[in-house]
């Protein structure tokens, strides 16, 4: 029996490392965000943009998108004035000729209620791309539910809400540990992809940054959100495979391919070993499918 074929947008999300905020207000940053190297490029309604410029920030997101270019956009959370609207225009450029609806994946802020997320993802159609951005304490209580969701490629952790609704500081690992650690858990029960970290605000603390990526890829996320280009390398380094990891996925996924029982380093190889190089691939930017890889 073979694996499902992703389409080539959940595949992506899927594999993404990085994904680099922008403010949706900020139209003459979006090329210089899109050229930062960043798997993905996130365009903010949330967060980011005043109340005064959301409708600016959105007409300028869906103008960016209309014209063919790439970007996830974080639209604002449902039960606010905008959200409608938010995801009107996102279902909207979905539809125009030569932009295909997985083209613009979704991230949705305040995630927690399976049954929002649910409406979202019909609002934007069959083949829609949602990452449920879950920062409170109920939807990390809910984590299996809402990554349930048909149409949730993956979580995102949202650390910086998170720690202010439950009172502590969201530096402090050791108090968001449970909370990162129910998520990668509930994620995968739901078996949406491994979930996404949260930001680390000190854009200029490179060995901060890495402290917190090694954390996050020790409880099983395999990306991080970025607020800031210069995050955006050491990310992704953070967050790739080793040359020597990949080399033994390659092996591994080449061995399988077979069908039969397969050895790799005097070692047998079993379900569970194969998934983990296909993730491993997955994280490099490989085809986990054997003969797809170089070399």
């Amino acid at each position: 029996m073979t694996d499902p074929v992703l389409p080539t947008a959940a595949a992506d999300l899927l594999g993404a490392r990085t994904l680099l905020f922008v403010p949706g207000d900020r139209p003459e940053r979006f090329a210089k965000a899109a050229a930062a190297g960043a798997d993905l490029v996130v365009l903010d309604l949330e967060d980011a943009v005043a109340p005064a410029a959301k409708s600016d920030a959105r007409e300028a997101v869906r103008e960016w998108l209309a014209a063919g270019n790439q970007g996830m956009v974080r639209i604002n959370p449902p039960g606010t004035e905008w959200y409608e609207e938010d995801v009107a225009a996102v279902a909207a450029v979905a539809g125009v000729a030569g932009v295909a609806v997985t083209s613009v994946p979704v991230m949705l802020p305040k995630a927690q209620d399976p049954a929002e997320v649910a409406a979202l993802v019909a609002a934007l159609g069959p083949a829609a791309q949602v990452v449920a951005l879950v920062e409170t304490a109920l939807g990390v209580h809910r984590a299996v539910e809402v990554c349930g969701v048909e149409g949730v490629v993956r979580a995102g952790f949202g650390s910086v809400d998170l720690a202010s609704e439950l009172g502590v500081d969201p530096v402090d690992r050791e108090a968001l540990r449970y909370a990162r650690s129910a998520l990668v858990l509930g994620s995968r029960a739901a078996g949406a992809g491994a979930p996404i970290d949260g930001v680390t605000t000190a854009v200029r603390d490179e060995q901060l940054l890495l402290e917190d990526c090694a954390h996050a890829l020790s409880l099983g996320f395999t990306a991080k959100m970025c607020i800031h280009p210069a995050q955006v390398v050491p990310v992704a380094t953070a967050f790739s495979p080793t040359p020597e990891q990949v080399e033994w996925a390659r092996a591994v996924v080449g061995a399988a391919a077979s069908g039969g029982v397969a050895v790799v380093d005097g070692k047998m190889i079993d379900k569970p070993v194969v998934e983990r190089a296909r993730a491993l691939l997955l994280r490099a930017g490989e085809s986990a499918r054997p003969g797809a890889q170089d070399g």
